[in-house]
């Protein structure tokens, strides 16, 4: 072995900093990893790499530890018409928890299934149809009525309340098949978010204080949260950027088995 060999000393910058600012990260977002936080040291300027995230986030032990799910056979099901455009689809669905007293709540969770955005997250003891209806009034009045909602068979969603909401605003209601979850596989994945990122990881005093994380999580999720679907933008930003026509070909998410939205230049031709 040559002496030069012998006497090399590594030139690399010091790896301290951004292993620092790693785990306070990682501390924060306690769920995320590493290609989500990847993308948030990348937005505070760092020049880093996947790769190397990696590789120091197993070195210092910051891996998230999953549930390893039961492998099924695939069947084929119905393929789901893409959303191509922002407040075209929604999604909506129930999430249970509990608040520390024991008593249990419901969330009515709702999202554009183009954009991602999660367009309300509301907690009740209970959710009827007129409450359902009255929170989708205060969507709508926001940014208008969509073309249809997905929905599963739930009695609040079959309810006559909702029934004469969607034939006042003109709204489809398509209704998933029975024992079906993955035909509205957008809310359902989202609501695994919320439950592994929020429920789980916070004790409810009370239905107000649900209310305030809830809210507190909305926002930072719309905001904040990069979405590997929408090329690590925010929610927020995707629909942002949907409102400016030069760069519409290169924002649009690519199609998946999940119906994501196709490249939207090839909607428009």
């Amino acid at each position: 072995m040559a002496l030069g060999t012998l006497r090399y000393q590594s030139r690399r910058a010091s790896q301290a900093p951004l292993l620092h600012r790693l785990r306070e990260l990682a501390s924060v977002r306690v769920r995320f990893g590493y290609r989500r936080l990847t993308v948030l040291l990348r937005r505070e300027g760092w020049l880093v790499n996947a790769k190397r995230i990696y590789r120091l986030y197993r070195e210092d032990g910051l891996a998230v530890r999953t549930r390893q799910r039961a492998k099924a056979a695939g069947r084929q099901r119905r393929p789901l018409a893409a959303a191509v455009r922002p407040n075209e689809r929604w999604s909506m669905d129930f999430v249970h928890d509990r608040l520390a007293d024991g008593r249990s709540f419901r969330v009515l969770t709702v999202i554009d299934q183009f954009t991602r955005e999660c367009l309300a997250l509301w907690a009740e003891g209970s959710l009827t149809g007129d409450k359902v209806a009255r929170r989708l009034d205060a969507i709508v009045a926001r940014r208008g009525a969509p073309a249809s909602i997905t929905v599963d068979n739930g009695s609040e969603f079959a309810s006559r309340a909702l029934d004469h909401w969607a034939y006042r605003y003109g709204v489809h209601l398509q209704f998933i098949r029975p024992g079906k979850p993955a035909e509205n596989g957008f809310i359902e994945s989202f609501n695994g978010r919320l439950r592994d990122e929020c429920l789980n990881a916070h004790v409810f005093l009370s239905l107000a204080d649900a209310r305030a994380r809830l809210e507190e999580w909305l926002q930072d999720y719309n905001r904040h949260r990069p979405h590997s679907a929408l090329g690590d933008r925010a929610p927020a930003d995707f629909a942002a950027d949907w409102s400016r026509p030069p760069a519409l070909a290169k924002l649009a998410p690519e199609a998946g088995s999940m119906g994501i939205p196709r490249p939207i230049l090839e909607v428009l031709n």
